[in-house]
């Protein structure tokens, strides 16, 4: 009854549009990082946690998290970003649980997909049924970060080096989607996945609710 998927893959990829596409089909969707957006914002225990270790120049005047500064710390510090990774890391696994509980007390049957940057370097991994990594070519992923006008050619360059690479994800999949074409191509590929997929979920007895 139910299947947890784990959903990944690198800046650019496509993972967040792959998420969109299965939650078109009926799948339900943990996105990982809004839950980490919540955590952090201001009252949040994590968010005091965060506040102890980094201090006040990750704070505005409003007393809102300056994300940008914060992730300006951790980019070149790989001590800090280990350190903003076990506040949150936790927090978040634990979450997931709660929601993923929640959907199948509702639906039993639940194909549930959990979307997650670093589900791998995390090692979420480790309570996910299934993985799903997303992959495309390098030169079509810096073109799509560059078109949301976030980061110059440079910048971008150094955050793809910054992260783990696809080969290295594909290492942990069950199932690769390549998204180097089109959308139609990746939305294909993702409703055949889909279909194999809620399969295993009427079957299977998932690790995280055992």
């Amino acid at each position: 009854m139910s299947l947890l998927v784990g959903l990944t893959g690198g800046m650019g990829s496509g993972k967040s549009l792959a998420s969109t596409f299965f939650q078109e089909l009926g799948a339900y969707i943990i996105d990982a990082d809004l839950i980490c957006r919540k955590l952090m914002e201001p009252g949040q225990p994590a968010m005091k946690e965060i506040f102890q270790k980094f201090g006040n120049d990750i704070i505005d005047n409003s007393g809102i998290l300056n994300r940008k500064r914060l992730g300006q710390l951790i980019f070149y510090d790989s001590k800090k970003k280990k350190v903003l990774e076990n506040i949150l890391h936790p927090k978040v696994f634990e979450i997931e649980k709660f929601d993923y509980k929640s959907i199948c007390k509702v639906n039993p049957e639940a194909l549930v997909i959990v979307d997650a940057a670093l589900l791998i370097e995390s090692e979420n991994y480790k309570n996910m049924d299934k993985i799903v990594v997303v992959v495309s070519d390098e030169k079509t992923r810096i073109k799509r970060i560059l078109s949301r006008g976030k980061w110059n050619y440079d910048e971008v360059v150094a955050r793809l080096k910054n992260q783990m690479k696809s080969e290295e994800k594909i290492k942990y999949a069950d199932f690769i989607l390549d998204n180097s074409k089109n959308k139609g191509h990746l939305k294909e590929q993702i409703k055949m996945l889909f279909t194999k997929l809620s399969i295993l979920a009427s079957e299977n007895n998932s690790k995280i609710i055992t």
